[in-house]
């Protein structure tokens, strides 16, 4: 715990860059770059302020309400993120940033987990089943974001003889199979929650299943009073969309002047900000041999994005973006989701871990990152 504690007051000190971020923007009119840099930091200490404010709060409400809080605040600042690049238009970003935060939090964050806990501990165990069922829902959700993508590039290559008509017509379709795929994912994502928390709780005991923030509910800690939790959550959330709104903003000027494409952008560095928090409470539990937890930290966060917050930005978009956003995402992102879910289904199928598997998942991430950086712009 007093390792735990150093780490939240470490992440507190990047607060800072709030005051720095916002006098470079209103007073110094800085470069997009800078402004891009300095709030990305900004974001990260605020992510974990609201995880860590619902988690607070979720002792309040019990195990059943407060399980379900996190499920829907566990990634609220990736989808405040999102949310500004979608009314700006920047559908490649949003769609790339889901993309990476799949594929960070399956193999980065599984990754260190399985490889800093495996060094302290030999062998490291976890539930089979429940690992099973977020392996199986992880294809699932791969199916559903791969599906418009294969029948866009299929129709669009067929139509390419016939010009732009046909083209046009397998971007209509692909965008309406995109809103009827949405709500196929949220369904499942809804119904997961109820075999979560409800029907088969049991098999994630000891693991809070979409908690993507906590441990337990820092029961060695001070518990927050409600007010004083909603009050952090309500604070943070603004200043995740002040912070997010400048990112946005100096997004594409920050991936030309630094010699990124949009897309790396998206996938590795929006990814990485919005799920800092995640990332480090999944290795401080793996560290305490709590690979459950990690597990869950890891899939969990992963599967909300893809059966929630993916399928809620294609509603979204068509209330507040310029146009309505599709699924259909790169090949190489399509590809990305699909060697992740598989690696991670191996690997997580016998129900235990040790360190060499923690460095074939960093392995395979570094690769697809690799990969994404050597993307023409």
């Amino acid at each position: 715990m007093a390792f735990r504690l150093k780490a939240d007051n470490a992440l507190h000190l990047f607060l800072v860059f709030i005051p720095i971020t916002l006098v470079l923007e209103y007073v110094v009119h800085a470069s997009p770059t800078t402004l891009f840099l300095t709030s990305a930091v900004a974001i990260v200490p605020l992510a974990g302020l609201m995880g860590k404010s619902t988690e607070m709060l979720a002792e309040h409400v019990g195990a059943g309400l407060g399980g379900l809080l996190n499920a829907t605040f566990g990634n609220a600042a990736e989808l405040i993120i999102a949310i500004f690049a979608l009314k700006a238009g920047l559908h490649d970003l949003v769609k790339a940033s889901l993309t990476g935060s799949i594929i960070g939090n399956i193999l980065l964050v599984f990754g260190l987990g399985a490889l800093l806990g495996g060094l302290k501990f030999r062998r490291q165990v976890f539930n089979r089943t429940a690992a099973r069922l977020g392996a199986t829902l992880l294809l699932l959700s791969a199916v559903g974001l791969i599906i418009p993508s294969l029948l866009h590039f299929t129709r669009g290559g067929a139509g390419a003889a016939s010009g732009a008509a046909a083209a046009g017509d397998a971007a209509t379709v692909s965008g309406s199979l995109s809103l009827e795929i949405a709500v196929v994912l949220i369904v499942c994502y809804g119904l997961s929650l109820v075999f979560a928390f409800t029907t088969h709780a049991d098999l994630y005991r000891g693991a809070s299943h979409h908690g993507d923030h906590g441990e337990g509910g820092h029961a060695a800690g001070a518990a927050w009073s409600k007010g004083k939790s909603f009050a952090v959550l309500l604070t943070a959330a603004a200043f995740v969309g002040w912070m997010s709104e400048i990112l946005v903003g100096g997004a594409e000027d920050a991936a030309h002047s630094l010699g990124m494409n949009e897309v790396f952008v998206g996938v590795i560095v929006v990814a990485l900000v919005g799920n800092a928090a995640e990332h480090s409470t999944a290795v401080l539990v793996a560290l305490r041999n709590k690979m459950d937890l990690s597990l869950q930290v890891a899939v969990g966060s992963s599967l909300q994005i893809a059966l929630f917050i993916a399928p809620l930005l294609v509603f979204l978009s068509y209330a507040i973006g310029p146009v309505p956003m599709d699924l259909v995402f790169t090949p190489l992102e399509v590809a990305a989701v699909a060697i992740s879910v598989i690696v991670v289904g191996q690997i997580s199928g016998d129900g235990e871990t040790h360190w060499m598997e923690g460095v074939l998942l960093l392995g395979v991430y570094v690769l697809l990152g690799l990969a994404f950086f050597n993307l023409p712009g």
